[in-house]
């Protein structure tokens, strides 16, 4: 059986998806088989497993981090937020229901059965296990259905290191609170993790021995923070960090990138890659005037299509995207982006809201028939013919991606020759995407991740703006793995790792 350490937070944005991760890279770089694992999530940022189903992103990243691939098992219950006081509830990778506040609390029991069946089968697999918290584990109002945090600590006999945010004040009393509000349960508690510090820490460290006076644990660690660190966020509370995105080189030329800010907005990770290049300026943003003069706008997936489409119409950024399309900008929309660029979207069994047929933007010679079967899974790609934005260098090429949607769309379809992988290994082919002249869109997320199309999008545009091809080399996936490794690096030199190997007797 598995040993296991638990990364919690005094609340959320804390840090513990990454401090999960550092440690997870930190194991798996002294030949330890060490797997993630969140018993409950709620994000609308998700991935894809080898097995077809669908886990929180976090999971995913601390996967590649501890260099294993993702399973469904890592994550076994992810909530997807879906308006109305809903949310979808994902059991094992696959849609269970979609429920409410008060039903989801109902079923708890079968939840608790589900987590408890998937971190059995994972500590039978691996040496050590970094279980993630959420939120912070003293809401006392939801101890009593808690599956995720002190509940799930005490069943893996986890030891527990408190993670608090320092950039958002009031440490301290968030570390005391913490510990106080949880009584009894506070023991699982071993030591804290103050992260995001900037200054002069000989200024702290009378504090952090007061704090371990009254608490009776030590501060084992105190976190620099590290601003652009390049790895994807989980949460949509971290779009109010990337209202804007500049990392233009001097002289270089830019291409102004607009993402349309959704209320429902998922899978916002998709243009990482394009924030990334030295030679963009990426915005989400619902302004009109930045949509309208963009370079390229994009409309991302969304968790309710249905909804955020009215929100556009009533927003007037419908308008918008056209008079953007009709000034030459580029177009392209992405999964439920790609859905509201069609002519109409219907919905006969109000899978996602009470309209059972809505027009679509217009922009695309599709419609978009909702079903009540989510299609997850991991795809291979090719360009089929010419794509007016990219060259036969990337044309050629085959692009990785994924696909988690509701939903088929017929009409004018064939941008994309798709294989994807069932999770049992069968695979099955398929046309996707669809293109109208300066406008384009398909059901594949991850599509910016693969370099040479990428960099064919965003030279499309600097070519139209009489500029010469960029030349940024960026290979985003090792990318990735440098600031994984970075990350790694910041936690073992500001963290006493011989406190924690001491703790897991490792």
């Amino acid at each position: 059986m598995a040993k296991a350490l638990m990364i919690q937070g005094t609340g959320s944005g804390a840090g513990k998806s990454l401090v999960a991760a550092a440690f997870c890279r930190i194991f798996s770089d002294q030949g330890i088989k060490v797997a993630p694992f969140k018993a409950q999530n709620m994000a609308l940022n998700s991935s894809i497993t080898a097995e077809g189903g669908e886990i929180g992103r976090a999971q995913a990243l601390q996967a590649r981090a501890a260099r294993v691939d993702s399973l469904n098992d890592m994550n076994p219950v992810l909530l997807k937020v879906s308006g109305n006081g809903r949310s979808q509830v994902i059991i094992h990778g696959k849609v269970h229901a979609t429920m409410k506040a008060k039903d989801y609390y109902a079923f708890r029991d079968q939840a608790w059965k589900a987590v408890t069946e998937s971190y059995a089968r994972l500590a039978e697999q691996h040496d050590l296990i970094v279980l993630e918290g959420a939120g912070s584990p003293a809401e006392i109002n939801l101890l009593n259905v808690d599956i995720v945090n002190m509940a799930m600590a005490k069943h893996a006999r986890a030891p527990v290191l408190l993670v608090a945010d320092i950039d958002k004040g009031g440490v301290f009393a968030s570390l005391y609170g913490t510990v106080k509000l949880l009584g009894r349960d506070s023991r699982q508690i071993k030591a804290f993790i103050i992260n995001k510090f900037r200054g002069d820490k000989t200024i702290l460290d009378p504090g952090l021995d007061m704090i371990s006076a009254k608490t009776g644990r030590p501060v084992i660690g105190v976190l620099p923070y590290v601003p652009d660190l390049g790895l994807p966020e989980e949460d949509g509370l971290a779009l109010s960090q990337r209202a804007v995105r500049h990392r233009v080189s001097p002289g270089a030329g830019i291409a102004k990138i607009a993402v349309v800010r959704l209320q429902y907005i998922s899978n916002f990770t998709d243009f990482d890659p394009l924030a990334l290049e030295p030679d963009t300026e990426v915005v989400y943003s619902d302004s009109p005037s930045e949509i309208e003069n963009a370079d390229l706008v994009i409309l991302p997936g969304s968790k309710n299509t249905v909804a955020d489409l009215l929100l556009l119409k009533e927003k007037g950024l419908v308008d918008s995207i056209r008079r953007a399309c009709a000034r030459g900008a580029g177009i392209i929309g992405i999964c439920g982006g790609y859905q509201m660029l069609g002519k109409k979207i219907d919905d006969p069994h109000g899978t996602e809201s009470d309209h059972r047929s809505i027009d679509g933007i217009g922009l695309l010679n599709i419609s978009t028939l909702f079903g009540v079967e989510k299609k997850t899974c991991r795809v291979e790609a090719r360009i089929t013919g010419a794509h007016p934005y990219v060259e036969a260098s990337a044309a050629s090429q085959i692009l990785q991606g994924y696909e988690i949607h509701v939903g088929t769309s017929s009409g004018d379809i064939g941008l994309f020759s798709v294989r994807s992988s069932q999770g049992s290994g069968a695979e099955a082919e398929a046309l996707d995407g669809s293109i109208n002249g300066n406008c384009w869109g398909t059901y594949l997320h991850g599509i910016f991740d693969n370099d040479l199309f990428r960099r064919d999008i965003i030279d499309h545009i600097r070519k139209k703006k009489g500029l010469p091809p960029g030349t940024s080399g960026l290979r985003y996936r090792e990318l990735q793995e440098q600031a994984l490794d970075r990350l790694a690096s910041v936690v073992r030199e500001h963290v006493d790792m011989d406190f924690v190997r001491e703790m897991l007797k490792l």
